[in-house]
């Protein structure tokens, strides 16, 4: 055995030493009988592999965890892990991942208190890794005024968050997605065709009809033949964070990328609200391209964004299918 698997051994042999003695004081604790001897609970993780590869990732998925993000409690699904670097050692210890994310619940989580996590991962994974990561995802629930009355509603928003430490290099990626309402330039414009096909049919015996008489047509369902189609639709951001970013900038982004689509989807609404929202479908005809484009125009002038990819996605309610459209910056 060579002077590396002895370090990989003892430092297996003395972390399992460690976690007996503790489970021996909290045996204790609980009032049950006490093992005389921890060396009686044997672990096969601290074999030796003759012949042992190197592993890439090795960890926990679905670990649920409460934190606090934009000022709220969060349900959090986190994946923890570590690289297997000796390859002679035949596993990790899973529950020094596990007990290092107690520390993300007592606080608002930043990106610096994410990066001591990995720190932790890896200091007790001292000779066995040397790249640890952790990702959470969740839904954000923000609160959303309508757009004209008093009422306001809550909006679900899915995150992923990804936090990776490799060779003493911290990459952060905030995985977004938001939803908004798209209604197409081209059935618009045909739309707008046949309504005034249908003015020339109605007043074809009237070269100058009176104000009045075109106005009580226009509010006829006889006189509006046409609409055109709107569908709910979805960007999906992936972006990456630079290193001088501390608070996690999920409502700054959902907030801007809103704004420069101008269909929000809507929570608790009225009928003046409503009326609001066709208004602003109208002002915002989107082809999937028209959509891409503003949201890359976005995300370009927030700070902290270091690169980014996005894809939008209008749920066609013409088509059987989705049209998409994609673009990325330094990704």
């Amino acid at each position: 055995m060579n002077d590396a698997q002895i370090e990989a051994s003892q430092a297996v042999n003395d972390t399992v030493s460690d976690t007996v003695n503790d489970t021996v004081s909290d045996t204790d604790a609980r009032g049950r009988e006490p093992i005389d001897d921890p060396q009686r609970l044997s672990d096969v993780a601290v074999q030796q592999v003759s012949q042992g590869v190197a592993l890439d990732w090795v960890g926990m998925e679905g670990i649920a965890l409460p934190v606090e993000l934009a000022g709220q409690r969060i349900e959090a699904r986190v994946n923890a892990g570590v690289s297997l670097d000796a390859p002679e050692a035949r596993g990790i210890h899973m529950s020094r991942l596990y007990l290092a994310l107690d520390d993300l619940t007592e606080e608002a989580l930043t990106l610096p208190r994410l990066d001591a996590c990995l720190a932790r991962f890896l200091d007790r994974h001292e000779g066995l890794s040397r790249s640890a990561s952790l990702s959470l995802e969740g839904r954000l629930l923000l609160k959303r005024p309508a757009l004209v009355s008093d009422l306001a509603g809550w909006k679900a928003y899915p995150f992923h968050l990804e936090v990776e430490q490799r060779g003493g290099q911290r990459s952060v990626v905030l995985r977004l997605e938001v939803g908004y309402s798209s209604t197409c330039p081209c059935s618009a414009a045909l739309a707008r065709q046949l309504i005034q096909q249908q003015f020339n049919r109605d007043f074809a015996a009237e070269p100058h009809p009176a104000r009045d008489e075109v106005h009580r047509w226009l509010g006829q369902e006889s006189g509006i033949v046409a609409t055109p189609h709107s569908q709910r639709s979805q960007v999906i951001m992936a972006l990456r964070l630079g290193l001088e970013v501390e608070d996690v900038p999920m409502v700054e982004v959902i907030d801007r990328v809103e704004q420069s689509l101008g269909t929000a989807l809507q929570t608790a609404v009225k009928r003046p609200d409503e009326q609001a929202f066709a208004l602003a479908n109208g002002q915002n005809l989107m082809f999937c391209e028209d959509a891409a484009r503003r949201v890359h125009g976005c995300l370009m002038t927030i700070p902290g964004i270091d690169g980014f990819e996005q894809k939008v996605i209008h749920a066609e309610s013409l088509h059987a299918h989705d049209a998409v459209a994609r673009s990325s910056w330094r990704w």
